[in-house]
């Protein structure tokens, strides 16, 4: 589905998400990667809260990239918006991971 549509779907919400992971290889081959994406839709989570699926694919360094697939925690009220919280693994690639914290995006920022 083209991400305007995603984004407008009447019963759900995406988040922006983007960040870097921390520096893998530290003695051999010091680097990290960069990532920007969309969440996938609102995903109910118990009675009162949701979270998002996400996925991406980092910037390449020396000839490989990372994906990662997961989820992101519930929803993280911030006035009166919120966001979701990120932390886990990429997918090994080149013999190693990377560890990665992110925050999405606020929702909604200029509605009502």
């Amino acid at each position: 589905m083209p991400l305007e549509c995603r984004a407008r779907h009447v019963n759900g919400h995406v988040h922006e998400l983007q960040g870097s992971v921390k520096i893998a290889e530290r003695a051999s081959d010091p680097h990290n990667h960069r990532f920007a994406t969309m969440t996938g839709e609102a995903r109910p989570l118990g009675p009162n809260n949701h979270f998002h699926d996400v996925q991406f694919v980092t910037d390449t360094y020396e000839d490989h990239e990372h994906a990662f697939v997961g989820r992101t925690s519930g929803a993280i009220m911030v006035g009166d918006r919120h966001v979701h919280f990120l932390s886990d693994d990429t997918a090994p690639a080149d013999g190693h991971t990377h560890e990665f914290r992110a925050a999405t995006f606020m929702n909604d920022l200029i509605g009502d």
